[in-house]
């Protein structure tokens, strides 16, 4: 299969607040999305992290 999981990782705070997944063979460089950080408590840059 060419999906695998990721985690989501906040940069402000390090917390790890997503679990999704992406087709690594499409898109092998790291993912950042703009999502929520509920510790944060705004809209933050996440990055895929290890």
């Amino acid at each position: 299969m060419g999906r695998e999981n990721i985690i989501m990782e906040c940069t402000d705070c390090k917390d790890r607040n997503y679990f999704t997944t992406k087709n690594k063979r499409k898109h092998p460089e790291r993912a950042e999305w703009k999502k929520f950080c509920p510790r944060c408590g705004k809209h933050t840059l996440h990055k895929e992290s290890k």
